[in-house]
């Protein structure tokens, strides 16, 4: 078994539908692979019961603003879905997730700290794991 420090994840994402996926500058990304659950309990049951339906595919990414990229915010605009690759540690480069994902864009200016970027993401198509 191994583990990894977060330091080394890193995030590809391409600008629109069809583009080559680079790597955008980020601080830290979550993925969330909820599922959905539909209660079933019945007369009698012991306790609750669920059937389990499918994945919830989404997530949220963050960092500080770079003014030499717009990679996360050109992302936003694709409205088919941009090619997304989540890497949880370079040192493992053969675990990712991947998928098309529709993103979303925000940037913060604090008065005292540094502009921040950050964004959600939702499945746009199948998602897999390697």
């Amino acid at each position: 078994m191994s583990r990894y420090h977060g330091k080394s994840g890193i995030v590809y994402m391409g600008a629109a539908t069809a583009a080559e996926a680079v790597a955008i500058t980020l601080a830290s990304w979550e993925l969330d692979m909820s599922s959905d659950r539909a209660e079933v309990t019945s007369f009698g049951d012991l306790n609750k019961q669920y059937v389990q339906g499918l994945k919830d595919i989404k997530g949220t990414l963050s960092g500080f603003w770079d003014s030499a990229s717009d990679a996360l915010y050109d992302a936003m605009g694709s409205t088919n879905g941009v090619k997304m690759y989540l890497y949880p540690s370079s040192a493992a480069p053969t675990k990712y997730w991947y998928g098309y994902a529709f993103t979303d864009f925000k940037i913060t200016t604090p008065v005292g700290g540094p502009v921040e970027i950050s964004g959600g993401f939702g499945a746009a198509g199948d998602w897999g794991q390697y």
